[in-house]
């Protein structure tokens, strides 16, 4: 188990290059042997029944240590990747949401518009399927999967594993759509320039009231599926409301990746970045 999030073991992962050709598996084996033995000292005497409940007394503290040692090593790889991107001159976004908010087909729908212009490669992050990468490939950019198996984020050593096997070019565009998950993948730096966080109109105007560190730490948010409107109960009011008293700098975009709507818009700010 991941002490930080409580997802899977964050080093089995595999990591899929663009020419589908090899798996590799960068597993490592650990011994979950605990130092605690709770089958044999406890003293089943009811006059001494707290006794159990003494033995985990420590145990935060334990897990809050754990915790700092994994993100202080995942901000520093971040950090080495944010000097290799800043070096390279590549625009790294990390793209995060809720499984099913139209993340892919908005990148598909990007690669397709503007890819004859700009150099643009992907990083998709899935716990199982290489069925995104291959999305991606055939709208013209090229991908490389990583299947995080029982992990529901990506972390920074991932990306950096993955930088070795994706030849990245000078001046580029570097997309990294991550696990979807609004909770985990909002603790973990990947050393990307802006965070971008997509949302759709099926979801609940609520989201940034039940995950507000992802709306904290994002720069920009896309409100997705707004062809729906006139069918669901949400407020894109209430939810610009809600994310802008945790956040007064983010910044907006409505979208439909389906009709087109707020694609210019969304390309401008993409523009605007370099």
């Amino acid at each position: 188990m991941c002490d930080t999030c409580g997802c899977g073991n964050p080093d089995e992962f595999k990591i899929h290059d663009h020419n589908h050709d090899h798996d590799h598996d960068h597993s490592h084996s650990h011994d979950h042997q605990h130092d605690h033995d709770h089958g044999h000292h406890h003293d089943h005497n009811p006059e001494h029944g707290h006794e159990p409940t003494h033995t985990h007394e420590h145990l935060p503290k334990k897990v809050i240590s754990l915790n700092m040692d994994i993100l202080s090593e995942n901000n520093r790889l971040a950090e080495r990747n944010r000097g290799w991107f800043e070096g390279k001159h590549v625009l790294c976004l990390n793209m995060v949401s809720s499984p099913g908010s139209g993340k892919t087909s908005i990148l598909e729908k990007t690669i397709h518009s503007l890819i004859s212009t700009w150099k643009i490669f992907v990083i998709e992050g899935d716990q199982q399927t290489t069925r995104d990468a291959d999305r991606i490939e055939k709208s013209g950019a090229p991908a490389i999967q990583i299947n995080t198996g029982s992990g529901c984020h990506l972390d920074a050593k991932m990306i950096s594993l993955s930088l070795k096997k994706l030849e990245i070019s000078d001046h580029s565009i570097l997309f990294i759509e991550n696990v979807g998950n609004l909770v985990c993948p909002a603790m973990f730096d990947l050393g990307e320039q802006k965070r971008v966080v997509v949302i759709s109109v099926t979801e609940g105007d609520d989201k940034p009231l039940k995950y507000p560190y992802m709306f904290q730490t994002s720069n920009l948010c896309i409100i997705n599926k707004t062809d729906l409107l006139p069918y669901v109960d949400f407020s894109v009011e209430t939810a610009v409301k809600y994310a802008r008293q945790l956040n007064p700098n983010l910044e907006f975009i409505q979208m439909s990746s389906k009709t087109g709507e707020g694609m210019a818009e969304w390309y401008d700010w993409l523009g605007k970045q370099f």
